[in-house]
């Protein structure tokens, strides 16, 4: 299976990073073919709502967008990784996901699987209410078959992130796909 990772921490070395290194690892041993895109190490511009595309062609922007598109429509899979803030995701991985509008559709009738990644500082029960609820809602317009989520509750640093249990979470997810 393909599957493309789409990060959005701009913390190349931070918890994110952490937990998409440990599901790579885990689906390549299982096989699978991983490809990670950082959003926050690429020029995506964020979507001006001109409709120019018709909600089902080529943007009009020409930016870092049009490679992420191929990767997406030549995948079998799509990995949302993300730090926690303000309760919900980066706002560069959020700049992503916003320009789907454009082919949105497409990813529509591929009937692709999906896994989110994401970490938060805080520890409270409810910490991750909201994103959770927002990947769940993204899998349901996409089309998505949710294959897990790992939700690092305490990793605020990288050295808490590697005492944690999530890093295996994250491994034993990439590992177990079929």
């Amino acid at each position: 299976m393909k599957i493309l990772v789409l990060g959005g921490s701009p913390n190349r070395k931070g918890s994110t990073q952490l937990l998409i290194d440990s599901f790579q690892q885990g689906a390549e041993e299982a096989g699978h073919t991983v490809t990670v895109l950082n959003a926050a190490h690429m020029n995506v511009h964020p979507c001006t709502g001109c409709i120019a595309c018709g909600y089902d062609g080529p943007c009009v922007q020409k930016d870092d967008m049009q490679e992420i598109r191929k990767k997406v429509m030549e995948s079998d899979m799509l990995v949302f990784a993300t730090p926690l803030y303000f309760f919900g995701i980066s706002a560069q991985l959020k700049t992503v996901i916003d320009r789907f509008c454009a082919f949105s559709s497409r990813i529509h009738t591929r009937n692709m699987k999906s896994a989110f990644l994401s970490v938060a500082w805080n520890d409270d029960d409810w910490t991750m209410d909201a994103i959770r609820e927002h990947y769940l809602t993204l899998v349901k317009y996409l089309n998505l078959r949710d294959m897990g989520m790992v939700l690092g509750t305490g990793c605020g640093t990288p050295s808490q992130t590697r005492r944690s249990r999530y890093p295996q979470a994250a491994y034993e997810l990439g590992k177990k796909l079929r």
